[in-house]
């Protein structure tokens, strides 16, 4: 049996992360957070802190800021729900990692990145456990001045896009309110993806 994808979008304290994991309580009891921060300062760190204060103690938290796919593939029988908190973070992860693909132009680790989002969304697609991923809409607001910036969010973009197309369930979730947005594609009883 598969369990379900669903996609929990929205922008900057928005409220996505409540929601999701109001979604992860009421689909199973064992059920593993993944984060993706990196704790690179003392503010991070507080955020980090109070991210955890609010989870429930029976939850199995998992640092993790670059290898997500190793996690679903090594625990993915075994657990009911995977909470992933966030997409938008393991990009920016991947994308600032000057080892990753160190010295290669920024097509090819463009594609790379790509590459392990769609491994991702195969792997959590198919898995019996649930899948909750919580990212951010940054496209909507002006274009960035630098380079990285633009690429960053033409790969979330892109990311948000290939998720959303394999999820059961996709919401957007504007101050705290979620918005099932998935049924709203069908035209005609034909679904549009």
């Amino acid at each position: 049996m598969k369990g379900k994808l669903i996609l929990v979008l929205g922008g900057s304290r928005s409220g996505k992360s409540s929601v999701a994991e109001k979604f992860a309580a009421g689909l199973g009891q064992k059920v593993v957070y993944i984060a993706t921060a990196a704790v690179l300062d003392n503010e991070m760190a507080r955020r980090v802190e109070k991210h955890r204060a609010v989870r429930p103690g029976n939850w199995e938290t998992i640092e993790e800021t670059h290898e997500i796919n190793n996690i679903l593939r090594n625990l993915g029988q075994e657990t009911e729900v995977f909470l992933l908190d966030c997409l938008t973070l393991w990009i920016s992860n991947l994308l600032l990692d000057d080892m990753l693909m160190s010295g290669k132009p920024t097509a090819e680790k463009e594609k790379y990145i790509v590459n392990r989002i769609e491994e991702f969304c195969q792997t959590a697609s198919a898995m019996p456990a649930h899948m909750i991923v919580v990212s951010n809409e940054v496209g909507q607001g002006i274009v960035p001045e630098y380079p990285i910036s633009r690429l960053y969010r033409d790969i979330v973009g892109l990311a948000n896009q290939m998720v959303a197309k394999y999820a059961d369930e996709v919401y957007l979730t504007v101050a705290g309110i979620p918005v099932e947005l998935k049924s709203l594609t069908s035209f005609g009883g034909k679904n549009s993806w």
